[in-house]
C-alpha cells in the first residue's frame, strides 16, 4: 500500500511541468557570466591582480562585507578572468578555493591538506605533523612553478592563524613559485585581533562590499529568473517582495536568491503552477528556521554556551537581559556540561558582539550612573525558531 502512494506521488509530480528550468542559477554554487551592481569593486580588484598577467605577483587582498554582498562572486569572477587571459599570454595562472567554515578545514593542518590534495598529493586529513604537512605543501608548491591565487574565504572562521602567517610568507620559501592571497570576511573587525606582522602581509589592499538595495536585488533576481524558471510560472510582486525582504536583511543577494528558490519549490510540491507572494511568506520562515540552526551548529563550544545562556534568561521572563546576567548563567552552564573552562567576563562580552554580528541577538548599551555601563540584550529570533534553537543547542552541548 505504501509503495503504491509512493508511485503515485512520484507520477503525479512527473506528470506536472517543472516550474524550474536550471534550478542552479539560483543556487550559491552558480557563477553568472556578468555581476551586476559590483562592477567598480571588480575593477578594483582587477587592477590589483592584473600584474599576474606579466607574471608578476599582486599583491594580498582583504574583502570585507556582510553575508551575500557578492565577495566571493566577485573574486571567483575575477579569477576566472584572469586565468582565461593568462592562458592566452602562455602564463601559468592557479587558482585555489576554500571557505574556512565548511567541511572542518579550519585549523592549519586540514587547510594545508586539503590545498595539498588539489595539488594532487594524498595526505591524511590527520595523524601526520603540521609542520611535515607544511613542509610538503611547500616542495609541492616550489615545483609547479606558478603565479598562485589563493581564496580563503569566511577567514574569520579559523580556529588557528598561524597558517595565515605562514601562507603570507610562503613566498620567502618559494623559487618559481609565487602566491597571493585574497582573505574574504563577513567580520569587518576581525583583522583588529590578527599578530601584526599578519596583518600588514594580508591586508596589503583592502576592499569593502557595500549591501544591495532593494531595487539592485529586484534586477539581480529578474536576471537569475530568467535562467532558472520557465517563463510565466512567477505570480505579480514575487520577485519585489524577495529583493524587499533581503535588503531588510543588510541587503544580502544569497537570502534574495534562496527566497525565490524555495518559494518556487514549496509551489511546486504543492502542484501549483505559478509561484505567489503567499509561497515566498512561507519560504522566509522555513529559512528563519534553517539559518538560525545551522548558525547555532557551527558555532564554537563556548558561543554555544552563552547562547544558551541568553535563551535561559529569555524562557525565564528576563524582560531586560544584562552582559552580568548572561555572564552568571554562562559560568553555570559550563560547571553544568563540564565541556570547556569558563572564559572571562570581557572574552563573553565579545562572543555576545559575534552573536549580534551574525544577527541573533540586538544589544543596546544602558548607562547605570555611578555603576557604569552595560548592554542591554534581546533575542532578534522569532518565537518558533527560539523553539528549535533551543532543541538544537541541547543536541549540540548533550
Amino acid at each position: 500500500m505504501a509503495q503504491k502512494t509512493l508511485n503515485e506521488l512520484f507520477d503525479s509530480f512527473l506528470s506536472r511541468e517543472p516550474l524550474f528550468i536550471s534550478k542552479g542559477a539560483l543556487q550559491e554554487t552558480y557563477t553568472p557570466e556578468t555581476v551586476p551592481h559590483r562592477e567598480e569593486q571588480i575593477k578594483q580588484l582587477a587592477s590589483i591582480l592584473v600584474h599576474t598577467l606579466r607574471g608578476e605577483k599582486p599583491s594580498n587582498v582583504f574583502i570585507y562585507g556582510k553575508t551575500g554582498t557578492g565577495k566571493t562572486l566577485a573574486s571567483k569572477f575575477v579569477c576566472g578572468e584572469l586565468q582565461r587571459r593568462a592562458a592566452e599570454r602562455g602564463i601559468n595562472l592557479k587558482t585555489f578555493y576554500l571557505n574556512c567554515k565548511m567541511e572542518k578545514t579550519n585549523t592549519p593542518y586540514r587547510i594545508l591538506a586539503h590545498f595539498l590534495t588539489e595539488l594532487g598529493e594524498q595526505v591524511p586529513m590527520t595523524g601526520l605533523p603540521t609542520e611535515e604537512i607544511y613542509k610538503k605543501f611547500v616542495k609541492k608548491m616550489s615545483e609547479i612553478n606558478s603565479i598562485c591565487i589563493i581564496i580563503l574565504d569566511e577567514i574569520d572562521s579559523l580556529t588557528d592563524t598561524s597558517t595565515l602567517y605562514d601562507l603570507t610568507r610562503i613566498n620567502t620559501q618559494l623559487k618559481n613559485t609565487r602566491v597571493s592571497i585574497i582573505g574574504i570576511s563577513n567580520n569587518i573587525s576581525f583583522t583588529n585581533n590578527l599578530d601584526p606582522r599578519i596583518k600588514s602581509s594580508l591586508s596589503e589592499e583592502e576592499l569593502v562590499f557595500p549591501p544591495y538595495n532593494a531595487i539592485q536585488l529586484t534586477e539581480i533576481l529578474s536576471r537569475r529568473a530568467e535562467i532558472a524558471l520557465r517563463y510565466g510560472t512567477l505570480g505579480d510582486g514575487v520577485i519585489e517582495r524577495c529583493a524587499a525582504l533581503a535588503a531588510q536583511e543588510h541587503g544580502d543577494a544569497r537570502r534574495a536568491l534562496d527566497l525565490l528558490r524555495v518559494a518556487v519549490e514549496i509551489a511546486e510540491r504543492v502542484g501549483n503552477d505559478k509561484t505567489t507572494i503567499a509561497h515566498v511568506d512561507q519560504a522566509q520562515k522555513k529559512l528563519d528556521i534553517d539559518r538560525v540552526v545551522e548558525v547555532i551548529k557551527t558555532q564554537p563550544r563556548q558561543s554555544q554556551l552563552v547562547m544558551s545562556s541568553i535563551l535561559y534568561l529569555k524562557e525565564n521572563n528576563a524582560e531586560s537581559i544584562s552582559t552580568g546576567e548572561v555572564y552568571e548563567i554562562y559560568t553555570k552552564l559550563c560547571k553544568k556540561y563540564n565541556l570547556l573552562p569558563p572564559l572571562t567576563p570581557r572574552r563573553v562580552s565579545d562572543l555576545i558582539s559575534e552573536l549580534e554580528m551574525l544577527g541573533l541577538i540586538d544589544t543596546s548599551v544602558i548607562s547605570r550612573g555611578r555603576y557604569g555601563r552595560t548592554r542591554a540584550i534581546n533575542l532578534n529570533i522569532t518565537d518558533n525558531v527560539l523553539t528549535k534553537s533551543k532543541e538544537v543547542l541541547a543536541c549540540e552541548l548533550a
